[in-house]
């Protein structure tokens, strides 16, 4: 069973940067595609980015584009997500998420990913 735990959310004012972790327990088939996703206030989850970590392609919702940025480290398996230039409407609960696969390329369909951590607030102050 793959275990995935977040760190680094926290506190911060517009503009500010952060960078969540997440610290998987194993790299492997099971976790071929990792995932950042969120649940802003009164919003449904929505997916923020993806990496493959095989072959390092990644996908940004646009949301986020260009602010955002995630990343890996296989050797010590962990996944990142850069975020900056936050804005308020970025506060919410992030969550890092794992698969295998990804059918039909449906990589912001929360249902794909099998494996969750519990996640990491981060809190974005005007």
């Amino acid at each position: 069973q793959v275990q995935l735990v977040e760190s680094g959310g926290g506190s911060v004012q517009a503009g500010g940067s952060l960078r969540l972790s997440c610290a998987a327990s194993e790299i492997s088939y099971q976790t071929a595609h990792m995932a950042w996703f969120r649940q802003c206030p009164g919003k449904e989850r929505e997916a923020v980015a993806v990496i493959n970590v095989w072959a390092g392609s990644t996908y940004h919702a646009d949301s986020v584009k260009g602010r955002f940025f995630i990343s890996h480290d296989n050797a010590n398996r962990l996944l990142y997500l850069q975020m900056n230039g936050l804005k308020v409407e970025d506060t919410g609960m992030y969550s890092c998420a794992a698969a295998p696969t990804i059918p039909g390329g449906r990589w912001f369909d929360a249902g794909n990913f099998p494996y969750w951590g519990q996640g990491t607030q981060v809190t974005v102050s005007s």
